[in-house]
């Protein structure tokens, strides 16, 4: 059985990846395809979506140990979240061209 706090922190590591291509969408006014307007959702759509998953992604990561003041696995599980996201994003951005116009 996995290890929750694993599972969460890696979660967490996602959705804060997730977060900065959004955030970076909405302060360079660009369009970004999010599942709130789709592939034409505008800088203000993606600015929500962007806090919202790293809200969430951040409160992740705290929910992996409240108490604890140090850092163990749940670090290299949350970059492993992040380090994923990113080469999955770099891939299908580069093969499937989704938020290319």
């Amino acid at each position: 059985m996995p290890d929750l706090r694993l599972v969460r922190a890696f979660a967490g590591g996602v959705l804060c990846a997730n977060s900065l291509p959004h955030l970076a969408t909405a302060v360079s006014g660009r369009q970004h395809l999010t599942p709130v307007r789709g592939p034409h959702s505008s800088g203000w759509v993606n600015l929500g979506w962007g806090v919202a998953n790293l809200a969430a992604g951040l409160a992740l990561a705290r929910a992996t140990d409240p108490i604890r003041t140090t850092w163990d696995r749940r670090l290299v599980a949350f970059d492993a979240g992040a380090a994923t996201f990113a080469v999955w994003m770099a891939a299908t951005e580069t093969v499937g061209r989704v938020n290319w116009r």
